[in-house]
């Protein structure tokens, strides 16, 4: 199917006929090649000047080992008082943002965002320390460990039901013209985020960090897109069946399993630079070939058989699952990339409509979303210091951030988006939901903290542009997309 295959309304304004399809698979081949490599040139460009610069900052304290000291510290009595506000605080907030028309999650990241040093500890550090001890009173960081792992446990199970729930249906029809858009992008991105790190690699970064590996996380950070945020937002606006609807899932769908790819390229090169990245690329595209062509069948065909059954899930298959979910996400671990990976993958390998899938997602749906993932938004919320932002240079630099994500991501996912043939408005409410960044934004840019290849005065930038560029979605496409009146009765 071609570039030109888009909302009906979209084709006959543009005049897209059978015969222009022709066209549009030419643009998608020769064209789409040629931006990728033109891509590539500036980035080698870009990289060759980047790796002369000097940031003049070593190692923060986040990124310290801590001392070692035989203080004993009631992990279960702090976490459980923190597991008990952030849960309140997820529920209260996420309420008061749907007054608002915003996704839960801005309610669930800025709860987050209180507990931390950024709200509760300028005003009373006794009361934040309470839910997550200072160094002094937890040397080991023993509480902090605890939430960590509960908050990546959470990601885990997120990532596994995102890949749960992943429709391949959905794509069919819209694909190519969903690789276009999301690939120039993502392109685009990647070439404003190289350009972006010369100038704030000087000044917000470290020693240890090389230029490449700071410059390529910036591309991937600048080209996510939050499908789980997105496909809610079309889901409450009932717009997800709609072509519009359709095309941005795809898109989103292609986006972030093109950027989350090419993540894991860039984790391997902070970890082992250029020659061992592409050693943990080349390692995590067999694995997936692996788990598609070997693995996948046989999931595909328990599935069935289970689905012609008339019992209940057998446990073996609960048990199984389970186990499969967290060697996968173990294989990828040790690889080299994130385990949420691995989660993703085996999710996506189990047919969304078998019962397996949605038995699991039925059951793991609340936990997870009531207790799992509000962990993770106040580990995150902990640590962004939005306080670090203490000069009018430094929230100069965080607007120029928002500025450049907004218009880079918005601006090219709209402008070809309108070039392969749909309306102006539907591209324009493309570009809105494209730019949305939202949950997927804030892992990548955990993972970024935890490997050191941010800073955390970077890291609350990019959690503030996270934050504005998913709460500009809605009521831009409000006024894009408004709700049709009701009918009056007669």
């Amino acid at each position: 199917m071609g570039l030109g295959t888009v909302a009906e309304s979209g084709a006959k304004r543009a005049g897209t006929t059978d015969s222009a399809e022709g066209s549009g698979t030419r643009f998608h081949w020769f064209r789409y090649l040629a931006l990728l490599t033109l891509g590539l040139a500036i980035l080698t460009l870009i990289r060759s000047f980047g790796e002369h610069l000097s940031p003049p900052q070593e190692l923060g304290p986040a990124f310290a080992s801590n001392h070692k000291s035989t203080h004993q510290v009631d992990v279960v009595f702090h976490v459980t008082a923190t597991l008990s506000m952030v849960i309140m605080l997820s529920y209260i907030l996420g309420k008061l943002a749907r007054l608002f028309r915003q996704p839960p999650v801005i309610g669930e990241i800025l709860g987050g965002i209180l507990l931390g040093p950024s709200v509760l500890g300028a005003i009373s550090p006794t009361a934040m320390h309470f839910f997550l001890p200072g160094a002094d009173q937890d040397p080991l960081g023993k509480v902090t460990s605890a939430m960590q792992m509960i908050s990546q446990l959470g990601i885990i199970l997120y990532m596994f039901l995102m890949g749960l729930e992943l429709n391949a249906a959905q794509l069919r029809g819209k694909l190519s013209s969903a690789i276009a858009i999301s690939h120039s992008s993502i392109a685009v991105q990647f070439i404003i985020g190289g350009l972006l790190a010369l100038w704030i690699y000087p000044l917000v970064s470290y020693q240890q960090v090389s230029f490449t590996s700071f410059a390529l996380f910036m591309g991937v950070a600048m080209s996510i897109t939050a499908l789980p945020v997105l496909a809610r937002i079309l889901f409450d606006r009932d717009l997800h069946k709609s072509p519009v609807g359709v095309l941005a899932l795809a898109c989103a769908a292609t986006d972030d399993f093109t950027a989350w790819s090419l993540l894991a390229i860039v984790i391997g090169v902070a970890k082992s630079e250029i020659g061992g990245g592409f050693w943990v690329g080349a390692l995590s595209i067999l694995y997936a070939i692996c788990m598609f062509t070997l693995v996948r069948p046989w999931i595909v065909k328990a599935s069935k058989r289970i689905d012609s059954e008339e019992s209940s899930l057998p446990a073996v298959a609960i048990y199984g699952t389970f186990a499969m979910l967290f060697f996968s996400s173990f294989i990828t671990e040790a690889i080299g990339i994130h385990a949420v990976f691995g989660a993703f993958l085996f999710g996506v390998l189990i047919p969304h409509d078998g019962r397996i899938a949605q038995e699991l997602n039925s059951k793991l749906r609340d936990p997870v979303l009531v207790l799992l993932l509000p962990a993770f938004f106040a580990f995150t919320g902990m640590r962004t210091q939005i306080g670090l932002l203490d000069s009018p240079s430094d929230w100069f630099l965080c607007i120029v951030i928002c500025t450049i994500a907004t218009v880079g991501k918005f601006g090219t996912a709209c402008l070809v988006s309108r070039f392969v043939g749909n309306t102006w408005r539907d591209s324009l409410a493309l570009g809105t939901l494209m730019n949305t960044r939202g949950l997927m934004e804030i892992i990548v840019l955990n993972i970024g903290l935890e490997l050191g290849v941010i800073s955390p005065k970077l890291f609350a930038m990019m959690v503030i542009m996270a934050i504005v560029t998913t709460m500009m979605t809605g009521p831009i496409l409000s006024l894009l997309l408004p709700p049709p009146k009701p009918e009056l009765s007669t």
